[in-house]
């Protein structure tokens, strides 16, 4: 049988541009192969189990400054398919989503699982066929026709869209086929860090914090939240995706300074000193300052060995070295560990050898990409969805209309 479309790869980007081209071509035979056993895999744990479908920014121009790889490849693709158009197409087909406070889309629903259905029913509706633990062996292009192997069965097609990820032996395949892959490295994770500061503040969540790294250009902010294992939050998470490249040639081991509360240190100096002042009786374990959390407070006075004392018995030295626990706390980072919901890959197909006008290889004709497989990626907060969306949607518009 000779398919009309291919799709390497179960995932976000390669059902979407299965369900779009079907939706754009009567009677188009699709088949979706995936090695795993599961399906949307990412899609289902995205969000915490809520799936962040895409970020409410309906500018393109401001959209693209939230990838570190990507920015300039992906404003075109944006001014035709942005998260309007996929909060509108998913409203189409029955899921409703909405906007939260920090810009995130989600279901209605609060569950993945309603992506999932809509995008299973619309697969069966347009007889899309999906084989599963059908890992692809092997491609190459005979004539006009793309040969696709799997370990008991070859398969044609007349077009092929490569999406699957960060997958090590489909890059492997396409550079043997001709095309450059940028080597990968983790994009998204979480800072490991051992220090005495931070013992006993698992949980411990700031809504708003500034965190640099030092002797980088590297700084983000945002909610920061501490673990067992160190840092998190998002402040982190895109910290992480903006140093990428940098902290993997470190080995990510490396220094940050963390501003716990956004405040510059005159600001925090002038109200330590205030304090003193007019309130010099007052003790200061039970009256943390700047809304810290008590506990994060009880670590920092402790660790200065002013717990017992009133914020009138306090000494400049002693003052200096709290401003600086509170606006450039050092640490250590000694390595990194996956944020299992947000894990993300930098590096892949180069951009330069695809046509963002219709993700077609400059290489060779009806071959696609769509998703992290290529080298882009962004930070968290539903970007890396929209980008798979985007270019799913161009690819498939590119091969229903071609052929």
């Amino acid at each position: 049988m000779l398919y009309d479309l291919i799709v390497v790869g179960g995932g976000a980007a390669g059902f979407f541009c299965a369900i779009q081209c079907a939706e754009r071509k009567a009677n188009v035979r699709i088949l979706i192969l995936e090695k795993s056993k599961e399906l949307l895999s990412k899609v289902k744990i995205s969000g915490g189990g809520r799936c962040n479908v895409t970020h409410a920014c309906f500018d393109p121009v401001e959209m693209v400054n939230h990838y570190p790889r990507g920015q300039k490849e992906l404003l075109g693709p944006f001014h035709k398919f942005l998260c309007g158009n996929m909060m509108g197409w998913l409203a189409d087909h029955g899921v409703a989503t909405k906007i939260e406070e920090d810009g995130r889309v989600f279901p209605v629903s609060n569950t993945s699982q309603s992506i999932i259905d809509c995008f299973m029913d619309l697969c069966l509706q347009y007889s899309i066929q999906i084989q599963t633990s059908s890992g692809v062996e092997r491609i190459e292009q005979i004539k006009n026709t793309w040969s696709v192997s799997t370990s008991n069965t070859n398969y044609l097609s007349k077009n092929l869209l490569i999406a699957s990820g960060s997958s090590p032996s489909t890059w492997k395949m396409i550079q043997n086929l001709g095309h450059s892959v940028i080597s990968p490295a983790p994009s998204l994770f979480t800072f490991n860090i051992k220090n005495k500061l931070l013992d006993g503040l698992l949980g411990i969540s700031i809504p708003f914090a500034e965190v640099r790294i030092q002797g980088q250009n590297l700084y983000e902010s945002g909610p920061l939240l501490i673990t067992h294992w160190g840092l998190s939050g998002p402040a982190i998470l895109k910290l992480s995706a903006w140093g990428a490249r940098i902290l993997n040639m470190v080995h990510y081991r490396f220094t940050i300074l963390v501003n716990w509360t956004g405040h510059e240190e005159e600001i925090v100096l002038k109200e330590l000193l205030t304090m003193k002042q007019r309130h010099g009786k007052k003790r200061i374990l039970p009256n943390p300052m700047f809304t810290l959390p008590k506990r994060l407070w009880k670590s920092f006075v402790t660790h200065l060995s002013i717990d017992t004392l009133n914020f009138g018995d306090i000494n400049s030295t002693q003052i200096n070295a709290l401003v600086k626990l509170i606006c450039a706390c050092e640490f250590q980072v000694t390595g990194k560990s996956t944020n299992k919901d947000e894990f993300v890959t930098c590096g892949g197909i180069d951009t330069k050898e695809i046509d963002f006008k219709t993700m077609e290889s400059r290489l060779f004709s009806n071959l696609y990409f769509a998703g992290e497989v290529i080298n882009i990626d962004a930070i968290t907060g539903g970007f890396n969805f929209q980008a798979a969306w985007t270019e799913a949607y161009l690819a498939a518009k590119s091969i229903a209309t071609n052929n």
